[in-house]
């Protein structure tokens, strides 16, 4: 394990990174990580990360110069990307990512890939618009009534719900099957599913309600 913390983390990728956003991550977890390219993206906001990790094919000469040799963590792996390196090498109770959506399709896929497979860490990627996490076992968020809630299943899963307009028990979700974007919130928000194989979308305003539910949280997936 290449970081090991008790408090959340702030996770920084290479594409764009809005500065509200930094802003209302920076503010529910201070510490900083970079993600390759990232690094670029945290030096020029004033900030230095305790570590950078990724296969360091996008960070700049400069900003390696900046950086002790003791943050920088070059993993040679060309099987996961740099944010499935991340996750796999670090450990805090939340990790929100920012520069990992948005630029690229197929890294934004290849994100929600690495959200499944390790399925043990709590992570929100958050967006321009939007944020998006695995879901636990169980899960209560405290959202208003109409709030946009979007479930996509990485793999087959069932669940169970309270609070949905649509509520999800009895049906079969899969990624080439039955899926379930644009539900609404009618009140409070309770679900329950099956496979840690359910990703949430929800509206960027809802961090903080996010961030303090998976904190709280005691129901985790197991990677046995």
């Amino acid at each position: 394990m290449i970081v090991r913390e008790n408090e959340a983390i702030t996770l920084i990728g290479g594409a764009g990174v809005a500065q509200g956003d930094l802003e209302a991550a920076l503010r529910l977890a201070p510490l900083v990580v970079a993600a390759d390219g990232g690094a670029d993206t945290a030096l020029a906001n004033g900030l230095a990360p305790r570590a950078v990790i990724g296969d360091f094919d996008s960070i700049s000469a400069a900003a390696r110069a900046r950086l002790a040799d003791d943050i920088l963590h070059a993993l040679d792996d060309q099987d996961s990307t740099d944010f499935e390196k991340c996750l796999a090498h670090i450990e805090a109770p939340l990790i929100i990512g920012l520069g990992f959506t948005g630029d690229r399709l197929d890294h934004q896929m290849a994100a929600c890939n690495a959200l499944v497979r390790h399925a043990d860490r709590r992570c929100v990627l958050l967006g321009a618009h939007d944020l998006m996490f695995l879901c636990p076992p169980v899960l209560d968020l405290a959202l208003e009534p109409g709030c946009r809630v979007s479930l996509f299943p990485m793999g087959a899963v069932e669940g169970a719900s309270d609070g949905l307009e649509w509520p999800i028990g009895g049906l079969n979700f899969a990624p080439d099957g039955r899926i379930g974007t644009s539900n609404r919130t009618v009140g409070p928000l309770n679900l329950s599913v099956t496979a840690p194989k359910m990703l949430i979308t929800l509206p960027a305003r809802t961090l903080d309600t996010v961030a303090r539910a998976l904190g709280t949280c005691t129901a985790t997936w197991s990677t046995e």
